[in-house]
């Protein structure tokens, strides 16, 4: 007769992530935010490929029926929606995603009090104003779950160039990059972001909420410049700022990118 002796059961292990995530707000009237929404997917094709997205219906308020119609509708314009934030509702199904509870908008500053609210994220189209170009825009704010730990000096120095497909994401300040920044790649920073070359990707400074942030760089050739969630594509911008040294910065509540000397 053999014994066989128990096995020692393992424990599961449970770790806090943090992920970022952007969140989509839709407004009423439904048609000419998605509409604006179209807009902004045909200035950058392939924008929302692989971003969690977050949908807060706290300013729409739909029933379920059109929250499985707009998630389905989202899905045709390949924005996959991760998750869904709703005060109030009641049990969504399975099928549709799951609802977050008690999310907290981040900041640079820290997480943002409940009832505080962040700027409206409807489209708008821009203008020219003395050769600098200005766009109201989508917003686009990437919200962190969790902090990580706080560099020394609060500043990123990148001294090689960031290659295409390449993300770097620093939510406790400046990004400075010695080399150049490629196209298909993407700068998401807290404070204010540095090119000392080339910059042909995106770049997204004050991404957590801070409006005096902005952005510099020796030549713009850039896919998308946005400061704190106001955005300009390189289709919208004035060929007086392409191919030159140029700053971007919020004036205003109005994007407003000027050559640099």
């Amino acid at each position: 007769m053999t014994f066989a002796a128990p096995l020692e059961a393992k424990s599961i292990r449970f770790r806090a992530r943090s992920f970022v995530a952007f969140t989509l707000t839709p407004e009423a009237p439904l048609d000419e935010w998605l509409e604006s929404l179209d807009r902004w997917i045909g200035n950058s094709p392939g924008y929302f490929a692989g971003r969690p997205v977050v949908l807060d219906l706290n300013t729409l308020k739909p029933d379920v029926a059109a929250i499985e119609s707009l998630v389905a509708v989202l899905g045709h314009r390949g924005i996959r929606v991760y998750a869904i934030e709703l005060d109030g509702s009641a049990e969504l199904g399975s099928h549709l995603p799951p609802a977050l509870v008690g999310a907290k908008e981040a900041t640079a500053d820290g997480l943002l009090q409940p009832g505080r609210k962040a700027a409206p994220s409807k489209p708008e189209e821009g203008k020219a104003e003395e050769g600098a170009e200005e766009h109201k825009a989508n917003e686009g704010r990437a919200a962190a779950l969790a902090k990580p730990a706080l560099p020394a000096d609060g500043t990123l120095m990148i001294r090689t160039p960031i290659r295409s497909g390449q993300l770097v994401f620093h939510p406790h300040g400046d990004v400075i990059v010695l080399g150049s920044v490629a196209s298909g790649s993407e700068i998401v920073a807290a404070g204010s972001i540095h090119v000392y070359g080339t910059l042909r990707g995106r770049a997204s400074a004050g991404g957590l909420g801070n409006s005096a942030a902005r952005i510099f760089c020796r030549r713009n050739e850039a896919e998308l410049l946005s400061v704190d969630g106001w955005y300009c594509t390189a289709e919208e911008m004035d060929l007086s700022v392409r191919g030159k040294a140029v700053q971007a910065f919020l004036d205003n509540g109005m994007l407003r990118i000027a050559p640099f000397s």
